[in-house]
């Protein structure tokens, strides 16, 4: 059991609590595309990146949704958005501190997404 702090008091979450917890992440990370998004960030934190980009390299993503998504991702605080204003407007996104803390659960999806393609391989 997960613990949970009420009142300066740490104690063990109810099933309930847990599965609302889950509900919660759920509400803000599900989806097929925001997880995807999160985790491109992560892996390129150091590079300028534009819609186009992002677009062009989450594979099967169209415009539409990959805007809802952001806007989703922004207004959670997990990513920024930045215009800067030169010869063209540009747009840029980036992973935040707050949203690199969804890096380890990320980093476990790929990983028994590893194993799990592995395993169906093999039969």
């Amino acid at each position: 059991m997960s613990k949970i702090v009420v009142d300066i008091i740490e104690r063990e979450a109810t099933c309930g609590e847990e599965l609302m917890a889950m509900r919660d992440c759920l509400d803000i990370l599900g989806g097929k595309w925001k997880l995807m998004i999160l985790r491109y960030l992560t892996n390129r934190e150091h590079q300028k990146l534009h819609f186009k980009k992002l677009q062009r390299e989450i594979n099967g993503i169209s415009a539409k949704m990959l805007s809802k998504e952001l806007k989703d991702l922004e207004t959670n605080l997990l990513i920024t958005r930045t215009v800067e204003d030169g010869n063209q407007i540009m747009v840029f996104y980036a992973i935040t501190e707050y949203g690199k803390s969804v890096t380890p659960l990320t980093e476990n999806l790929v990983q028994w997404g590893i194993g799990h393609r592995k395993k169906i391989i093999e039969g």
